[in-house]
């Protein structure tokens, strides 16, 4: 199977900017808020296609994504030395969310909020990013991973 890593990272780019997910953040969103959110979808992502291709396969996709996020950061006017030290700190972030949500289906939902509030400043007592992770994860299990390498995606969940 050939996969289009850029309609993945477009996917994944389109349910990032899910206007909803920024209305229960304390602070106005920035960059940083965002790229938290696209790290959980694509943590979410990886978690539950991991099994559907190989090692290889998902370490081009994880290079891809990575490389892609390091453009954005560029993008906006971070100079090389801070670039590298930014990818760094993305890259360990992003291994620490997986790491978390390994087990997301078997956690209750208030260790879930607490999984969720340790990366992002969301309002208290929000259960908003649970739901919609919950959601996105079903999503995800019910749906192949072809379906995010075709085209960009209409999603409703």
């Amino acid at each position: 199977m050939e996969i289009n890593y850029l309609n993945i990272y477009n996917n994944l780019i389109k349910l990032t900017r899910n206007k909803s997910l920024y209305l229960n953040l304390k602070n106005k969103d920035t960059f940083s808020d965002r790229l938290i959110i696209f790290l959980f979808h694509f943590a979410f992502f990886l978690k539950f296609y991991k099994n559907d291709i190989s090692k290889k396969e998902a370490q081009k996709i994880f290079d891809f994504i990575i490389r892609q996020i390091e453009l954005s950061i560029r993008e906006i006017g971070y100079g090389d030395v801070s670039i590298n030290k930014k990818m760094k700190d993305y890259i360990n972030l992003f291994y620490t969310i997986l790491n978390k949500i390994e087990t997301w289906e078997e956690i209750k939902k208030d260790e879930k909020i607490k999984i969720l509030a340790d990366f992002m400043n969301i309002k208290e007592d929000n259960e908003l990013f649970v739901n919609y992770f919950d959601k996105y994860s079903n999503y995800l299990i019910n749906n192949t991973l072809k379906i995010f390498t075709k085209d960009i995606i209409e999603i409703k969940f």
